[in-house]
């Protein structure tokens, strides 16, 4: 009997030693996926920044223009 407990125990803690490793090998994935998407968010935050600077750019000179347009008409 006692034969039959050790290898029980020593069945279970080969098992518990299998899910360990999986849950350390998720976990590791995890932290990769992690990593790559805050990396991806740190780019398309850039890339946001950037395009509503253009778009403030692009504002300022349409109105510039529509003023120019409406002085031209005021002048004619």
């Amino acid at each position: 009997m006692t034969n039959n407990n050790e290898k029980s125990f020593g069945d279970e803690l080969e098992r518990l030693a299998r899910r360990l490793d999986d849950l350390v090998l998720t976990c590791n994935q995890l932290k990769e996926e992690n990593r790559s998407l805050r990396q991806r968010q740190d780019a398309l935050t850039a890339e946001r920044a950037t395009l509503l600077q253009k778009n403030e750019q692009v504002r300022a000179r349409v109105e510039a223009m529509i003023g120019r347009l409406k002085a031209m008409e005021h002048g004619a």
